[in-house]
C-alpha cells in the first residue's frame, strides 16, 4: 500500500501544472547556442577538417554504419542544423525543427569518435528531451501563427527532466573526482594550471603551489553540491554566481568551445517561474510581442496512451543514465589506463594522457615489414587521440589491414609500438608490440590485451 501511495504522490507531483517560462528560456538558450556553435564550426573550416579531408573516421561501437556525406552534403547538414536551431530558438515549426536539430547534431557527433566530448553528449541529450517538451506553447512564432496553441501551464515533468539530467551530469562529475590522483596528488590540475600563469590579473594565482589542490577540492565539492544549492531558494542566486565563475574559469583555462556557455545557460532552468516571466516579459515588450491568451486557454495534457508510453520511455532513459556510468566496475584494471567504461559516464577532465603510436605492417608473402606514416591517413587531432585510446588503436590497425590488402599485400599483419603517459608518470608500453592487432576484435568484453 505504501508503495502504491508513494507512486501516486510522485505521479501527482510530476503532473502538477507549473508555468512554462523556464522551459521557454531553455529553448531559447539551446537554440541560440547551437546556432552560434554551428556557424562558428563552419566559419573555422572544421567541416573540411573533421569530415571531408580525413581518409578514415573512427567509429563508435555499434555505430560503424554512420558515414560522412560528400563535402556538399556535410555543408548542407550544417546549414540545416543552423536553420533548425534558429527555428527552435524562435519556436517556429517547433516539433519538426527540434527533431531535425536532434538528429543532425547527433549524426555529426557519431561520424567520428575522435571528437567525443562529454558536453556534445549532453547537448545531444538536451536536444532529444526538447523534442518531447511543449516548449513552443508560449513566446513562439507558432503561437503567433496559431494563438490556440498558447498554454502557460504545463506538467512539472517537462521542466524537471532537464533539472534531473543536469543533476546527473554534475553529481557524477563530482563523484569521479573522489580519487587519489585528483584529491591527493592534485592531478592533472598540477600539470595544467601553471601553464596559465601569464594570464592578466589572475595569472599569479596559478603559479602558487597550493592552487592545484585548492582547485581540485573546490571542483569536487562544487560538482557534488551545486544542484542542491541551485534548488534551494535561499542560495540559488549565490550558487548561480559560482556557476558563472566556475564555467567562466574553465572556459578561460581550457579549450572546450561553447560548453561553459551551455552550462551557464542550461542551469537557468533551476530558477523560479517568476524570474523567467520577468525576463521574458521584458523581451516581449522590447519586440512588441503580444502575450494575451485566447478566451479559453487549454491546459497542456498528453493523451493517456501517449502519456503512459512517454513515462515508460523517460523512466528507462534515466535508469540508463544512472546505471550506465557504473559499468566500469565490471572491468579489471585502471579505468584511466584501459578506458573500459570511460565514455558516456560524465568523467570530465580527470586525466592528462598522451601517447605515441608507431604501426608496422608485415606482408605474409614476403615477410617484409614497413612502418606506417600515420599522417597519411589521419589529421593531427585524430592521430593524437588514437595514440592513447585502445579501441581507436585497434580500429586503425584493422583499417590498415584492409588498406594494404587493396595495395596488394597478402594477409598483412599489423602491430604497434604504443607508449602512453598518464598524469605525468613515465611513459610505458600500452600493449605487446609483437601482437598482431588484426586478430583482435572490439566489443563489450575487457581488453585483456592491454598491459597493466
Amino acid at each position: 500500500m505504501r508503495t502504491a501511495e508513494s507512486k501516486r504522490q510522485i505521479r501527482n507531483w510530476l503532473e502538477t501544472p507549473v508555468h512554462i517560462a523556464p522551459l521557454i528560456t531553455l529553448r531559447v538558450v539551446i537554440g541560440a547556442l547551437l546556432l552560434f556553435s554551428t556557424v562558428r564550426f563552419v566559419a573555422l573550416g572544421w567541416v573540411d577538417d573533421h569530415y571531408v579531408r580525413p581518409l578514415f573516421h573512427f567509429k563508435y561501437f555499434g555505430f560503424e554504419w554512420v558515414e560522412p556525406l560528400s563535402a556538399g552534403g556535410m555543408y548542407a547538414v550544417h546549414g540545416l542544423l543552423m536553420l533548425s536551431s534558429l527555428c527552435v530558438l524562435l519556436g517556429l515549426f517547433y516539433r519538426l525543427a527540434a527533431i531535425v536539430q536532434f538528429l543532425l547534431f547527433t549524426y555529426t557527433e557519431l561520424i567520428d569518435l575522435t571528437y567525443y566530448l562529454n558536453h556534445y553528449y549532453f547537448v545531444s541529450i538536451v536536444c532529444g528531451l526538447l523534442v518531447l517538451a511543449p516548449a513552443n506553447r508560449a513566446f513562439s512564432l507558432d503561437v503567433w501563427r496559431n494563438p490556440g496553441l498558447l498554454q502557460r501551464r504545463i506538467p512539472r515533468w517537462t521542466i524537471f527532466v532537464f533539472q534531473l539530467q543536469l543533476g546527473i551530469v554534475y553529481t557524477y562529475a563530482g563523484l569521479w573526482k573522489i580519487n587519489y590522483d585528483w584529491l591527493v596528488n592534485a592531478l592533472p590540475l598540477k600539470i595544467w594550471l601553471p601553464a596559465n600563469d601569464r594570464l592578466p590579473l589572475i595569472g599569479w594565482l596559478f603559479d602558487q603551489k597550493i592552487t592545484p589542490w585548492l582547485f581540485s577540492w573546490a571542483g569536487m565539492l562544487y560538482d557534488l553540491t551545486i544542484v542542491f544549492w541551485l534548488s534551494w531558494s535561499r542560495t540559488r542566486y549565490w550558487a548561480y554566481l559560482t556557476v558563472i565563475v566556475f564555467h567562466g574559469l574553465t572556459g578561460l583555462l581550457f579549450q572546450i568551445g561553447v560548453f561553459p556557455l551551455v552550462m551557464v545557460g542550461a542551469t537557468l532552468v533551476f530558477f523560479p517561474e517568476k524570474w523567467h516571466r520577468k525576463r521574458l516579459g521584458r523581451l516581449s515588450a522590447f519586440f512588441k510581442i503580444s502575450q494575451s491568451a485566447p478566451v479559453q486557454e487549454r491546459a497542456y495534457r498528453l493523451p493517456g496512451r501517449v502519456r503512459t508510453f512517454g513515462a515508460a520511455l523517460l523512466t528507462a532513459f534515466f535508469l540508463f543514465q544512472v546505471l550506465f556510468p557504473w559499468r566500469y566496475l565490471l572491468y579489471p584494471g585502471n579505468i584511466f589506463w584501459t578506458e573500459d567504461g570511460y565514455r558516456f559516464s560524465w568523467r570530465v577532465m580527470l586525466m592528462e594522457k598522451a601517447g605515441t603510436a608507431t604501426f608496422f605492417v608485415r606482408d605474409a608473402r614476403t615477410g617484409r615489414e614497413g612502418e606506417v606514416v600515420n599522417s597519411e591517413f589521419l589529421n593531427s587531432h585524430q592521430e593524437k587521440q588514437m595514440a592513447m585510446q585502445p579501441d581507436m588503436i585497434l580500429q586503425f590497425a584493422h583499417f590498415l589491414k584492409k588498406h594494404y590488402e587493396k595495395q596488394g599485400l597478402l594477409n598483412p599483419a599489423v602491430r604497434a609500438e604504443v607508449y602512453v603517459t598518464l598524469n605525468a608518470r613515465p611513459s610505458r608500453l600500452l600493449l605487446d608490440p609483437k601482437l598482431d592487432l588484426t586478430q583482435l576484435s572490439d566489443g563489450w568484453s575487457p581488453k585483456t590485451w592491454i598491459l597493466n
